[in-house]
């Protein structure tokens, strides 16, 4: 049988068209919204027989399969009663997630955070289909400190309340200060937001400093706060003005300051030299030779001198970082998998706010929960490598006949009658074997791939369900709504079980990142044609390192050359990046 599952444009429905008009629900779609009505009219007249049945169900399946299958089974069919059932039972408790990982991680996250302020951190492990690495004991213990850290040193502590005074008044006397900070200033798209913002934390963790973030407004309500009984956002009092203006050229910048020589590299002269109350380090694209000094190793001792550190990047800087010989050791110690870095620091920082996640699940529960298979597909077009969407499709198609990522469609026989049309069940989710989850900023290649299905059907047999949440058509960085979209889409297609996504699209990076998977990458365009090698499949989930004409050369001690070349190579979508490999 071959089931082809057409999809609308899911997501913006409040442009108004022909084929679709303006709709009450925005996003995800109006089905859902129907669903829930129909599902909150039905209880009413059958809740209490349908609690007594599934309370002696669940009993029964603990005792009868607990005893015979084994825990795992009594879970699953637990689960499966549970969603029968309306969601009687206890859904928030602790259970383990499709891969056997509970809600913390292995121990990744603390417990006690509220469930109800922050419902994603404790229900995205069910969605996940992959937790390659189990999480060292140096690491867990380092985020532990942290925390403690971030608890007496944050905003509204005496600590921090002293720290700012002091920068308030200009003084440089940092001998005395107990709390240091790591201020950093959002720049960019989202996903280079989030992969600076990862590195950023990082730098913090080995430098034991407290990480804050200036809040914009088009990067509020997107996570929750990470750490427990605190916050990580920057009070809007903070003293130094224009944050906004500051860049490359600014007189406060690290390699401005040693050029004019109001602070020295050279320790034996940086010992006795006052630093002052905060430095700027501009590490974004664009980043002159005396800005790279920062990932030396002399300069980071007369750093860690400085109270208050302000950084401004777009990048994934974590390769950069093995290169400093004083994080060597403690870098090895967190993370004997080169590769789990970013996996990690993303599970453990990132959790969608609740209007966020309200979105994700919504959308996996409405179309995509009962596929067997999820196949995510991120498509980019970079306005430096446009390419026909006819010749985009075309290279997907080249790459998954090469990897074989998607269902192999059937050319031979014509799709059986009755068999041509819509499955879409009357709770508005595709009835197939397969979801293919396509994530554009534009509709063109979702089409294509739903229309080939449409006609086709899948080889062997079985449904497959092409699904896109939304179409933007063009970027926009600067609107907290696209930006909360965006995310919720870097989430869905992080719980696919293949990822195919666009070389150096740092959303893409995000997706892999979260998901643990190494993903296939579609080449990008040179001189708008299409490659002759359609992808790649990523050699490490770590993301590329987009820091090109890295010219500068560091003074005193030094890392083992030999041994970070064995892990530090060039980035298969990218020759002039860098990533980690194991």
């Amino acid at each position: 049988m071959y089931i082809a599952v057409r999809a609308s444009d899911m997501i913006d429905h409040n442009k108004k068209t022909d084929d679709h008009p303006v709709a009450e629900v925005a996003w995800p779609v109006r089905a859902a919204a129907a669903a829930r009505r129909r599902e909150k009219k039905e209880k009413m007249g059958r809740a209490g027989v349908v609690l007594m049945v599934c309370v002696m169900a669940l009993l029964f399946l603990v005792l009868f399969f607990g005893g015979r299958t084994g825990t795992p089974a009594a879970w699953h069919n637990a689960a499966k009663l549970t969603a029968m059932c309306g969601g009687t039972a206890n859904v928030s408790s602790p259970r383990p997630s499709g891969t056997g990982a509970d809600e913390l991680f292995g121990g990744l996250l603390a417990p006690g955070y509220d469930r109800r302020a922050c419902r994603s951190r404790y229900e995205s492990p069910r969605y996940y289909k992959h937790s390659p690495f189990a999480a060292s004991p140096h690491l867990l213990q380092k985020l532990r400190d942290y925390e403690a850290r971030h608890k007496k040193c944050g905003p509204g502590t005496p600590q921090y309340a002293k720290s700012v005074d002091n920068l308030r008044s200009g003084s440089s006397n940092t001998e005395a200060a107990e709390c240091r900070y790591l201020v950093w200033l959002p720049y960019n798209g989202l996903g280079n937001r989030m992969l600076s913002l990862l590195s950023t934390f990082l730098y913090a963790l080995l430098t034991d400093r407290v990480l804050l973030v200036r809040n914009t407004d088009d990067f509020t309500d997107l996570f929750c706060e990470p750490f427990p009984d605190t916050t990580w956002s920057l009070p809007p009092d903070f003293p130094v003005a224009n944050m906004s203006q500051l860049g490359v050229q600014s007189d406060d910048s690290y390699g401005n300051l040693l050029r004019h020589g109001r602070i020295s590299n050279h320790l034996d002269r940086a010992a006795s030299q006052p630093v002052p109350p905060y430095v700027y380090a501009h590490l974004a694209h664009g980043l002159r030779v005396t800005d790279q000094l920062f990932y030396c190793n002399d300069d980071q001792i007369v750093l860690a001198k400085v109270t208050w550190l302000l950084l401004q990047n777009d990048l994934y800087f974590v390769p950069l970082l093995y290169g400093i010989a004083e994080f060597e050791d403690e870098l090895r110690r967190m993370f004997p998998a080169k590769e789990s870095v970013s996996h990690f620091l993303a599970r453990y920082l990132f959790h969608p706010s609740n209007s966020v996640w309200g979105m994700v699940t919504r959308y996996h529960r409405s179309y995509l929960a009962h596929a067997e298979e999820m196949i995510g597909v991120q498509v980019r077009m970079f306005p430096f490598a446009t390419i026909p969407a006819d010749d985009m499709y075309m290279q997907i198609l080249a790459c998954s006949r090469q990897e074989g990522i998607l269902p192999e469609i059937d050319d031979e026989h014509e799709p059986e009658p009755g068999n041509t049309t819509s499955a879409v069940d009357s709770e508005g989710a595709a009835s197939s074997n397969k979801a293919i989850l396509v994530v554009s900023l534009h509709a063109d290649y979702y089409e294509r791939i739903r229309w080939t299905y449409y006609k086709h059907g899948a080889k062997g047999g079985g449904g497959v369900g092409v699904f896109q949440p939304s179409h933007e058509e063009r970027q926009e960085r600067a609107q907290r709504s696209h930006n909360q979209k965006a995310l919720a889409e870097i989430y869905l297609l992080s719980f696919s079980g293949v990822l195919l996504t666009t070389g150096m699209s740092t959303f893409g990076y995000m997706s892999s990142s979260l998901a643990g998977l190494r993903s296939t990458m579609l080449m990008v365009a040179n001189n708008q044609t299409v490659p002759e090698t359609p992808c790649v499949r990523a050699v490490s989930m770590e993301p590329c390192s987009h820091l090109m004409n890295f010219k500068v050369k560091c003074k005193g001690k030094t890392v083992d050359k030999e041994e970070l070349a064995r892990h530090i190579k060039v980035c298969e979508d990218l020759p002039r990046g860098i990533k980690l490999v194991d």
